[in-house]
């Protein structure tokens, strides 16, 4: 690949998932107001989720990776935020007492509006439009004016991904997430979950735990790691046009970050080693994720390494395994071996969701809770055995009383998915579905850290 980088590089490689903008005018024109327009996250904030990732790609450290699966205009509210931003502080308060790791948080917030499409349009009632990718770039009602894209979108995005940003800068740090208030974190529509049991005892543990420290001396005040906490934003970089618009020079380094999000990935569909999208990211200061799903084959894996991570830097590259349940045991082991022979510093992260996405018997698509797990229990299962490290996990969730996954605790059934079935386009994880499988993937933590404690001890 040729050594020399811009933001608009990619503009000279092939690329897939785009849009067809009618009007390439008015295209310009939003971009040129998104390049003049304030940075969404700073250099100093990418690199801080750097060195975390450097920390999870070493073992130290575990990442929780979660949000709506498409944000959309619509469902925008702060009520909306704060939910998903609380349901993901309980998980990983529950993920720290089951590893015994700091927990690096990101949410799929703030950025999260295309979707790659497997087909460019689809059929109903013998009407043919085109798909829809996302409120970035067109309407979800079927009709023909609603399918143009319209890059007045871009602008929308970028100012309700700054108001996200904003609200989740004052959770995180003026209080709310302080973590006296572990009891206040409840979802009322989760009361009558068999998690919440578990989550109101480990809660009480921690207030006790939390008292003990105070009594020492360390509070709130003394001690910030108890009130506030570092949480990130991510999303896929598919609209290239609008992550140029977003890059910025860091005048204290020097680099080339996009301002749009602290990490971007690219997709299964878009991780071409030739493609613009490839082109994009390799360039970028930001850490950066890349899907990987089951057509991957080792040595293209390597090669992929290699163009985005040339310098070998543990935190720059987050894999994400995307394989399916009934796939993940037989597909993942020789990739984890490669990247183990070749000594390539990566953190590996388990995406359970895009693999086992089925249609149900109702008509509506959904994912089996069950196939979730048993695809993050694999996933662990061959991180074990290959002697590798299981880094973290990534779900498409929300904190709102959805019925979208079947499956869990409260047993959701193909009937049940009509109810509250909201998703503007993958279903998602409910917060009481959420914080079951936090319960479940904590007990793996724990029961793993015993068998290496075993094996140190033997």
């Amino acid at each position: 690949m040729d050594k020399k980088w811009t933001p608009d590089s990619w503009r000279e490689r092939p690329i897939v998932q785009v849009p067809d903008y009618p009007d390439l005018g008015a295209l310009n024109n939003v971009e040129r107001r998104l390049g003049a327009s304030p940075p969404l996250v700073f250099a100093g904030e990418a690199r801080n989720l750097g060195r975390a990732l450097g920390k999870v790609s070493d073992g130290q450290a575990f990442v929780l990776l979660g949000g709506d699966c498409a944000e959309s205009f619509a469902e925008f509210s702060a009520d909306n935020i704060r939910d998903t931003f609380r349901v993901l502080l309980q998980m990983a308060v529950v993920l720290t007492f089951g590893a015994a790791l700091p927990v690096v948080k990101i949410g799929r917030l703030a950025g999260q509006f295309a979707k790659p499409r497997s087909t460019p349009t689809e059929t109903i009632d013998g009407v043919t439009l085109a798909s829809y990718r996302g409120d970035m770039v067109n309407g979800i009602e079927f009709s023909e004016e609603s399918r143009v894209p319209d890059p007045e979108r871009l602008m929308l995005v970028y100012n309700q991904s700054a108001a996200t940003l904003n609200l989740l800068r004052a959770f995180a740090q003026g209080g709310y997430a302080d973590l006296h208030k572990v009891h206040q974190w409840n979802l009322g529509f989760v009361a009558d979950s068999p998690a919440v049991a578990k989550y109101q005892s480990m809660a009480d543990r921690l207030s006790e735990t939390l008292a003990f420290m105070e009594a020492c001396g360390m509070d709130s005040q003394s001690s910030p790691q108890i009130r506030e906490t570092d949480f990130y934003t991510a999303h896929e970089a598919l609209l290239l046009n609008y992550e140029e618009a977003m890059a910025r020079v860091d005048s204290t380094s020097g680099e080339i970050y996009a301002t749009s999000a602290h990490l971007l990935w690219i997709g299964e569909r878009t991780r071409q080693l030739d493609g613009a999208h490839v082109e994009f990211v390799r360039g970028i200061a930001n850490p950066i994720g890349c899907k990987v799903g089951p057509t991957m084959e080792p040595d293209e894996l390597i090669r992929l390494i290699d163009i985005l991570n040339p310098r070998n830097e543990p935190g720059r590259l987050t894999l994400m395994a995307r394989m399916g349940a009934d796939k993940v045991v037989e597909k993942l082991p020789p990739l984890v071996r490669m990247v183990g022979k070749e000594g390539r510093n990566v953190a590996w992260v388990s995406d359970p969701m895009h693999g086992n996405t089925i249609k149900s018997s109702s008509g509506y698509k959904t994912r089996p809770f069950g196939q979730i797990l048993d695809e993050v229990k694999g996933f662990f299962e061959v991180h074990e055995a290959e002697g590798s490290y299981a880094g973290g996990v990534h779900f498409e969730m929300t904190g709102q009383d959805v019925t979208e996954c079947t499956g869990g605790a409260r047993e959701i059934t193909d009937n049940d998915l009509f109810a509250r079935y909201h998703t503007h386009c993958d279903p998602r994880l409910n917060a009481s579905q959420s914080l079951e499988l936090a319960f479940l993937l904590a007990e793996m933590l724990k029961e793993g850290r015993g068998r290496k404690s075993e094996r140190i001890v033997a």
